[in-house]
């Protein structure tokens, strides 16, 4: 992986690769520079014959916080071509995860809002221990979750993504695993041994076999994204950041108060 302390990455003799998204300081959440590393790491493991399993976890107490709104404010002025770029970065990192020809198994924890629900819902497998808690919250901040928009439909169905994605609101393991986002729900001790009877699992399958049946699935049911369609979901992403709506949300959200667009109760 190209140097960058934002995502660690450890393969072990079995061909397993640890992913270890490391900003635990902000809950793992992402940035230009962890989109761009990232992304570096998944090319690397999709050339590799060595690497059989991939297990993608966050440094610390939490899983994934979606995006750092700190670098969502400072991307709300970009140009138009360096915000398109922002959001493209976020669709096209997801896009690479879903589509890896590797299996993929999601270790989560703690918090995992946002493009951390994104990163599970483009996991082959998720596993989450008791006590995580979910949310995929980018509404609340006025913007919207255009990158993650088809892998939630996929993982969760229309039906279940409309619900969480409109309202925000957070949802508990238990939640996550009735609506799909997760596969399994195990006690916080119990998560790496869980993790790892998945990974025993997929090694005995054989690689290519596991490439193919991946692909197949995501093309016969038109789950793959090409490059127009990530160009329309990117830029739908920048347009609604650079909206009044959008520097509100983030404003209200870095001031620690309600947006306006919630009503004074009268």
């Amino acid at each position: 992986m190209v140097p960058g302390d934002s995502v660690r990455m450890a393969v072990d003799a079995r061909g397993v690769a640890r992913v270890t998204l490391n900003r635990p300081q902000v809950s793992n959440a992402y940035d230009e520079d962890m989109l761009a590393t990232l992304q570096a790491g998944l090319r690397e493991i999709a050339g590799s014959e060595a690497i059989r399993v991939v297990v993608i976890a966050g440094e610390g107490k939490h899983f994934q916080a979606g995006a750092d709104l700190t670098w969502l404010k400072r991307a709300s002025a970009y140009d138009p071509e360096r915000a398109f770029a922002a959001s493209m970065a976020t669709t096209r990192t997801m896009q690479m995860l879903n589509e890896l020809p590797k299996p993929t198994v999601a270790m989560v924890r703690g918090a995992c809002f946002g493009g951390g629900a994104g990163v599970v819902c483009c996991c082959d497998v998720a596993v989450a221990e008791e006590g995580a808690i979910f949310g995929l919250t980018e509404v609340r901040v006025g913007v919207a979750p255009t990158p993650i928009s088809t892998h939630m439909v996929h993982a969760l169905g229309l039906r279940h993504a409309r619900r969480y994605a409109l309202t925000g609101e957070r949802f508990d393991a238990a939640e996550a695993r009735r609506i799909g986002l997760v596969h399994e729900v195990v006690s916080a001790d119990a998560l790496a041994a869980k993790v790892d009877a998945i990974v025993e699992e997929l090694l005995l399958a054989a690689p290519g076999a596991i490439a193919r049946s991946k692909a197949s699935m995501l093309s016969a049911t038109g789950w793959t994204l090409d490059e127009a369609a990530m160009h329309g979901l990117a830029h739908d992403s920048w347009m609604q950041r650079a909206s009044a709506e959008g520097k509100e949300g983030l404003a209200a959200f870095l001031e620690k108060r309600r947006p306006s667009w919630y009503p004074a109760k009268g």
